[in-house]
């Protein structure tokens, strides 16, 4: 009879395991993964950076793998209208800071040391210097920096970041938009003093090299006005800027290209008549930093190459997996799939997809990205936007089916939830966390292959890509067939934007 009643006990485990088994998500192959890493991190591929070759081949992997599986194009080709899986994004490649000199009143700045130039062609101007706060125009927040001046012909000073923000991806999306606005005001220069809480060195070893920002159209007068950076936090620079009626500024300008590069997408259609009229979005990016000094970090002759295998071909692997696992068995949702470019220069791959989608952003529940810097617990996924997106629960569930626990909002002094391309998505109010691969705290153990060199393929654990994977395409799969599409957490800052998108 014990043996009877431990059977009856067994038994329904035993089906739901059987159950679970036939997921396609638990018949994706450890030598796929692997195979899709092995080639996305390879040597041959150079860094997959921004309009450069490898990164070409990247997209055209990513894309023959789309077709392989039969997921739908939703791009069409300029040219010829025909569908296709690229999304062509249009680049603006800026090459090093050159010389200078920013002169006011006694006070001489140095471009290079004191000042970078963010934008500009040569120019030698004198002219008058007028404060505009933050310079910026909002009437929603009651921004309103040009009030009552006249900076026509003159250079204007002007404040990093907004009153509100001072991220870095903010202070450079804010820092376009004060330019543009601006020219629209004629000013022939921009002196923006930076104060954000980023060390002067790191933002001048940073910006000061090759820049790639998107394309800014045919407006001559945005392509050729200088604006410069300046050191804000050197306290005479300011004085002496904000005690001055003119100043010089002098600089060698900065040579500007145009490039491509491609968001790669492919559609799942869903299987509920109603349901499949909505879709959960999947992205991760793609790109990487490059080679030699476009990586940032040491390297050496024999190994100058920042494969990328962490950030983020892992995330990259996670996205054609679910794009495999949907398409055998598609979802109640519909699945849009993307993998973004230009995210390691600015999330612009998904900035760009945000303002021009392929298909309605109002009929997107969800956005789940995939990218991280690394992992040092193989137990885990850390998700940023855990708490706050209303998934928790399908996520919880499936990464404890491939059996691994889930780790909320590691490193939160980090703002890691803003600082990958979810955030592009979350701003239009799509409730939107990254899967990441696991992590608790922001350490050297993560530092170590951070956008190292020995980010490569041969220091990953390829039995814990395997579960990720797995874990993350069933999220997927568990958050497509829910009945109700999830909302932000009451309160979030990014809930009135979701209000405005959704119309509730």
């Amino acid at each position: 009879m014990l043996a009877f009643i431990c059977l009856i006990q067994i038994n329904p485990f035993a089906s739901a395991q059987k159950k679970g088994n036939e997921l396609p998500e638990s018949q994706i192959r450890k030598s796929e993964t692997e195979a899709h890493l092995r080639f996305l991190a390879s040597d041959e591929l150079l860094g997959r950076r921004t309009g450069e070759q490898g990164n070409f081949v990247a997209a055209r992997y990513i894309a023959e793998q789309f077709r392989k599986l039969g997921l739908k194009p939703v791009a069409s080709d300029s040219g010829t209208n025909v569908s296709s899986y690229y999304q062509n994004v249009p680049f603006q490649k800026t090459g090093a800071n050159g010389t200078g000199q920013i002169v006011a009143d006694a006070e001489i700045m140095k471009s290079g040391d004191d000042w970078i130039l963010m934008n500009g062609e040569a120019s030698d101007l004198k002219a008058p210097i007028v404060y505009a706060g933050y310079g910026l125009e909002n009437a929603s927040k009651k921004w309103d920096d040009y009030k009552g001046l006249d900076v026509k012909g003159k250079i204007v000073l002007i404040q990093s970041g907004t009153p509100d923000v001072q991220t870095p991806s903010e202070i450079i999306a804010s820092s376009i938009e004060k330019r543009k606005l601006a020219v629209e005001k004629g000013a022939l220069g921009i002196i923006e003093l930076f104060n954000a809480p980023i060390p002067w060195n790191v933002v001048n070893k940073y910006f000061a090299g090759e820049q790639i920002s998107l394309a800014q159209g045919d407006d001559a007068a945005l392509k050729s006005i200088p604006h410069a950076w300046v050191n804000g936090k050197e306290a005479r620079f300011s004085r002496a800027l904000r005690g001055v009626k003119e100043v010089e500024f002098k600089t060698s300008g900065r040579k500007s290209t145009l490039i491509n590069s491609y968001n790669v997408a492919g559609f799942i259609p869903g299987t509920d008549p109603e349901l499949k009229k909505e879709y959960v979005l999947l992205t991760a990016h793609y790109d990487h930093v490059g080679v030699g000094k476009q990586g940032g970090q040491p390297f050496t002759p024999q190994d100058s190459i920042f494969n990328g295998a962490r950030d983020n071909a892992f995330g990259t692997v996670a996205l054609l997996t679910a794009a495999e696992a949907l398409s055998k068995k598609p979802a109640k949702r519909s699945v849009l799939v993307i993998a973004l470019t230009g995210e390691e220069v600015g999330l612009l791959g998904s900035k760009y997809y945000a303002s021009h989608p392929l298909m309605p952003l109002n009929k997107c529940i969800l956005n789940l990205n995939s990218d991280g810097a690394g992992y040092n617990d193989t137990t885990i996924v850390a998700v940023m936007g855990l708490e706050r997106t209303g998934v928790k629960a399908e996520i919880e569930t499936a990464s404890k089916f491939f059996g691994l626990g889930v780790f909320a909002d590691p490193s939160p002094e980090q703002g890691l939830f803003d600082r990958s391309d979810n955030v592009s998505f979350a701003k239009e109010g799509i409730p939107a966390p990254t899967f990441t691969p696991g992590f608790r705290e922001f350490n050297g153990d993560i530092m170590k292959n951070y956008h190292q060199v020995s980010d490569n393929p041969e220091t990953v654990d390829f039995n814990y890509l395997l579960k990720f994977c797995q874990a993350y395409a069933y999220t997927t799969r568990l958050i497509a067939d829910r009945k109700t599409a999830p909302q932000w957490i009451a309160g979030d800052k990014y809930e009135a934007a979701a209000k405005k998108l959704y119309g509730k």
